[in-house]
């Protein structure tokens, strides 16, 4: 691991397109699929994938705070957010399936090609099955609270596991906290030192999308799917040791989810990486964007501009 070093960030001068975020539609794979679009017409591309129980909305601060060096997409995932919830008795909620939704919607509005993924609790699933399908696309990646090592899941996973092991009533009950206003809350909430940085905006938002019984029934069926994104971690770990990309880890010791050191397990495949340890939870763009954004720029200029 090398140490960091903050300095301005400087880039090519590129065609320039309003740095507000715009918010558009496109169908792909047959589902109308929201997002978010901000940055510069020929600019570095980053794609930015979200996790649980957010949307893009998760980016709406670090998009702009970016736009005036990057391209960037942000998708909702069919289940979030203003995609909305295809019905789950037609609509197979795996994580195969939403990577393959998004997918095509990079390739239905042309955002393919070379580019930096901001891989975030299940954007993590999301970014590393794309990874899969066109390695030539991932130019670097930034890994924020996205575990890859099954050693690093905390004891919030325990009615996780159980639901894996057995699907039932019972077991799906167990889980119906997370799907909940308390529970909701306190992803956003745990690790955070001082919550009023926090906006409610997020979870009342997530509340609002999941309040319906197809949305529960959607993210009951994710949560249960989780258990093949552990198959694969051994694949995405050899991956990473064999194509050993350009990797931020952006890691709030804090995250409900995984225990401190989980960050550090990345550092046993990728030796070369970049680790940021953040005095936060599972959203460290939620209270600690200026650091996100400086270790961003400050990466990008010394270990991936450089080399291009």
């Amino acid at each position: 691991m090398t140490k960091m070093q903050f300095r301005p960030s400087t880039m090519n001068k590129v065609q320039s397109i309003p740095s507000s975020v715009a918010h558009r539609r496109a169908t792909a794979a047959g589902i109308e699929v929201f997002y978010r679009e901000a940055g510069m017409v020929g600019a570095p591309k980053l794609l930015l994938l979200h996790g649980y129980p957010a949307s893009s909305h998760q980016y709406r601060n670090l998009m702009p705070a970016l736009a005036d060096r990057f391209h960037l997409l942000a998708p909702d995932y069919p289940g979030f957010g203003n995609t909305g919830v295809p019905d789950p008795s037609n609509f197979a909620y795996t994580f195969d399936h939403l990577a393959e939704v998004v997918d095509q919607l990079i390739n239905q509005i042309g955002f393919t090609g070379p580019m930096g993924i901001y891989m975030e609790g299940y954007g993590g699933a999301i970014g590393n099955r794309l990874v899969d399908r066109h390695r030539d696309w991932l130019q670097w990646q930034i890994i924020q609270n996205a575990n890859s090592y099954e050693e690093g899941l905390s004891s919030a996973w325990a009615p996780f596991k159980a639901l894996w092991s057995d699907r039932n009533p019972d077991t799906e009950q167990a889980m119906m906290s997370y799907l909940e206003p308390d529970g909701v809350k306190l992803v956003y909430t745990h690790g955070h030192k001082d919550l009023e940085s926090l906006s409610p905006d997020n979870w009342n938002m997530d509340l609002f999308f999941l309040a319906s019984r197809d949305a529960k029934r959607a993210q009951m069926d994710l949560f249960y799917d989780f258990r093949t994104n552990i198959a694969m971690f051994p694949q995405w770990q050899a991956a990473a040791r064999t194509y050993q990309p350009e990797t931020l880890i952006l890691w709030g010791t804090n995250d409900i989810f995984f225990i401190p050191s989980a960050g550090e397990m990345y550092l046993r495949d990728l030796p070369d990486a970049e680790l940021v340890r953040l005095d936060s939870g599972h959203f460290v763009v939620e209270d600690s964007l200026d650091d996100v954004v400086t270790a961003i720029n400050t990466f990008y200029d010394g270990r991936v501009r450089s080399s291009r």
